[in-house]
C-alpha cells in the first residue's frame, strides 16, 4: 500500500521559522508529549531534567560540521562545490550548482587544490589532487558554513551552527537537537544519575535531502556513515536487559541505534547463539529483547523509518520541530503516530513555538 507524502505536510506561518538559537539555549521551549495518552505539556528545555530518571542512558550523536560549501572554478565559470562525504583519501561525494553543464572530466579548482569530476548523477562525484585532511583544512579556512536554505542570515561561527559536544569532523547539516543541551545542563543530568552516551553518524544527503516522490514508498535515502563503539553498545544492552529507558537525542541517532540492530546487522540471540546480542529477559517486562551486537556498529547506514517500524532501541526521542514533507516528520510520525504528532505540531504553532534546525524542542516518551 502505498503512503502519499501529502499527508505530513502541514502549514506553518513563515515568522516561527527560527533564525538563529536563543541565549542561553537551554532557555528554549520544551514540548512534552506522551506518545501512548497523546497529551502534552509545555516547559523550558533546562527542566528535561525533571523528565529523565536515574538509570536512563541519553544517547547523543557527537559529529562536528565543517565548512561544506566552497567556491571552485570549472574554467573560468564559478561553481558552488558542496562536499557532502569523502571516500578513502582522494573522492568525495559532492553536490555542484549549478551542475547541468557540468560533464564527466571536468576540471575544478579550489584554490590550488585541483578535482575531477569522475561520476555524475544526482550527487558528483570527485578526484581530488590532495588527501582528504588537505581539502578539509581548506574548508575550514575558505568554505561557508552549511545552514538550511530557510537561514536567512550567515552565523559568524561555526560554533554557533554546532552542538556543545561535537568532537568527530564529518557532517554538513548539525544533529540540531542537540543544541538545546549546555555544559551546565549536561552536569546537572548526569548528577541525576543518567548516563550520557556518544555515537557519531555524519550528516549528509541522506537526512537532509527533501523528498520529491509521490509516496514515501519511492523515496531513497541516501547512505550516512555512523559509529557505535562497543561500550556504548554495551551500556545500551545492559538497560535494554534491566529495563532502563534509551533516549536518542534527535533523529540521526534514533536512525543509528535503531539501523545498526535492523537491516540484518542486529539479530536474535538465539540466532548467533549469543544472547548478549540478542535475546534479553528484562526483569519488568519479561519476554525477548532485540539489543545491539556487543562489538558495536561501524559502517553506512541507510536507514529511512516510516510509520509501521518496529523500534526495538529507543524508548523516547527529543528533537526538534521539522520541515512538512520531510522524512524526519515522518520519522517522528513513525515513532509516535501521525495523526497525534500532526495535532501536536497544530498546538506547538497555536503557542507559537520555534520550528526547524534553531527551533524549539520536544520531548517525545
Amino acid at each position: 500500500m502505498s503512503t502519499p507524502i501529502g499527508i505530513f505536510d502541514y502549514e506553518l506561518p513563515e515568522d516561527l521559522i527560527a533564525q538563529g538559537s536563543i541565549f542561553p539555549r537551554d532557555h528554549s521551549r520544551l514540548m512534552v508529549f506522551d506518545r501512548v495518552s497523546g497529551q502534552w505539556k509545555h516547559k523550558k528545555f533546562f527542566e528535561i531534567v525533571d523528565e529523565l530518571r536515574e538509570g536512563d542512558v541519553l544517547v547523543m550523536n557527537d559529529t562536528k560540521v565543517f565548512r561544506a560549501r566552497l567556491k571552485g572554478l570549472i574554467g573560468k565559470r564559478e561553481v558552488e562545490v558542496f562536499l557532502l562525504r569523502a571516500f578513502g583519501e582522494y573522492e568525495w561525494e559532492v553536490l555542484l550548482k549549478p551542475g547541468k553543464r557540468v560533464r564527466v572530466g571536468d576540471e575544478i579548482a579550489l584554490g590550488d587544490i585541483h578535482a575531477r569530476v569522475i561520476e555524475k548523477g544526482e550527487t558528483v562525484k570527485i578526484i581530488v589532487d590532495r588527501e582528504k585532511n588537505c581539502l578539509l583544512d581548506f574548508a575550514q579556512k575558505h568554505g561557508e558554513i552549511p545552514v538550511p536554505p530557510y537561514v536567512r542570515e550567515m552565523p559568524k561561527t561555526l560554533e554557533q551552527y554546532q552542538t556543545v559536544y561535537a568532537r568527530e569532523t564529518g557532517s554538513v547539516a548539525a544533529p540540531t537537537a542537540g543544541f538545546h543541551f549546555t555544559r551546565e545542563l549536561l552536569d546537572k543530568v548526569r548528577s541525576k544519575g543518567v548516563n550520557i552516551e556518544f555515537v557519531t553518524l555524519h550528516v549528509g544527503l541522506g537526512t537532509f535531502r527533501p523528498m520529491k516522490s509521490a509516496t514515501i514508498e519511492d523515496h531513497k535515502m541516501h547512505s550516512e556513515f555512523a559509529t557505535i563503539p562497543p561500550g556504548v553498545a554495551q551500556t545500551i544492552n545492559n538497560a535494554k536487559r534491566e529495563g532502563r529507558r534509551v533516549i536518542a537525542v534527535g533523529t540521526t541517532t534514533a536512525r543509528t541505534l535503531e539501523g545498526a540492530r535492523g537491516e540484518g546487522r542486529g539479530v536474535r540471540g538465539e540466532e548467533r547463539g549469543n544472547g548478549e546480542q540478542g535475546t534479553v529477559n528484562s526483569e519488568k517486562g519479561g519476554g525477548e529483547r532485540w539489543v545491539l551486537p556487543a562489538e558495536g556498529f561501524s559502517g553506512d547506514l541507510s536507514l529511512f523509518i516510516k510509520p509501521g517500524f518496529d523500534f526495538k532501541v529507543i524508548d523516547g526521542l527529543i528533537t526538534n520541530f521539522h520541515l512538512p514533507k520531510s522524512t524526519l516528520l515522518v520519522l517522528v510520525s513513525a515513532f509516535a503516530g501521525r495523526d497525534r504528532m500532526l495535532t501536536a505540531y497544530q498546538e506547538a504553532i497555536a503557542q507559537r513555538y520555534r520550528f526547524f534546525s534553531f527551533g524549539d524542542a520536544m520531548f517525545i516518551r
